[in-house]
C-alpha cells in the first residue's frame, strides 16, 4: 500500500497527498503480484497473460496498481504489462 498515493476514484473517501487516474493495461507475460516493491516481498497471486491491470504508478521497474478481476492491489514488473489498452 502507498500512503502517499491513492486511486482518484477514492478521493471522496480517502485522503492522500496525491491521486492518480488508472491506466488500463494488460498483462503480457505471467508475473507475480507482490505485496511490496522488492522481489523478496510476499507474492499475492500469479497474474496470467491477458489479465487486466489498472496501473497507478511506475517507479523504476516496479508498477503499482490493481489486478482488476481479482480486486488485489500490489506491484508487478512493469515489463510484464502491455501498452495502454
Amino acid at each position: 500500500m502507498r500512503p502517499d498515493l491513492a486511486d482518484v476514484r477514492l478521493a471522496d473517501r480517502v485522503f492522500a497527498p496525491h491521486y492518480a487516474a488508472p491506466l488500463h493495461r494488460t498483462v503480457t507475460v505471467a508475473t507475480p503480484l507482490l505485496a511490496g516493491r522488492g522481489a523478496e516481498s510476499e507474492m499475492l497471486v500469479r497474474l496470467e497473460p491477458g489479465e487486466a491491470f489498472e496501473l497507478l504508478d511506475v517507479t523504476g521497474a516496479a508498477a503499482w496498481g490493481i489486478a482488476t478481476a481479482r480486486q488485489l492491489v500490489g506491484y508487478v514488473d512493469a515489463g510484464a504489462l502491455g501498452p495502454q489498452a
